[in-house]
């Protein structure tokens, strides 16, 4: 099983690669602005995993810098996505609030949406 997921995830990650989204061009004090909306959240994921890399492709079509977190090469960011979000699912958007208050966003379709609002 594992040498299964393997491949799938290499040509996952090949197609992803090749067929990638182009960032949207914008002016330099537009996307300032959008950066400063988007430095609360953290992005959990995996690299091969298609539900991440539907998120990811998202994030770069929007043209937004998201922190991504590698749960497989940093075991804090797995023990904290496993503490504070309640479970070691990826893809998870970590969303700090003005108030310090954390929400954690599970769906790969429902993070999309999210995103959408910081896109303009």
């Amino acid at each position: 099983m594992f040498i299964i997921r393997w491949v799938l995830g290499r040509i996952i990650l090949f197609f992803d690669f090749i067929f990638s989204p182009s960032k949207p061009k914008r002016a330099a004090q537009e996307q300032a602005q959008i950066d400063a909306s988007t430095e609360h959240l953290s992005l959990y994921q995996l690299p091969a995993c298609p539900f991440c890399v539907k998120v990811r492709r998202a994030i770069k079509r929007g043209g937004l810098n998201i922190e991504l977190r590698n749960i497989n090469q940093n075991e804090n960011y797995r023990a904290e996505l496993i503490a504070q979000g309640g479970k070691k699912t990826v893809p998870c958007l970590r969303i700090v609030q003005e108030d310090q208050t954390v929400n954690w966003l599970y769906e790969s379709s429902e993070i999309n949406q999210y995103l959408q609002q910081f896109v303009r």
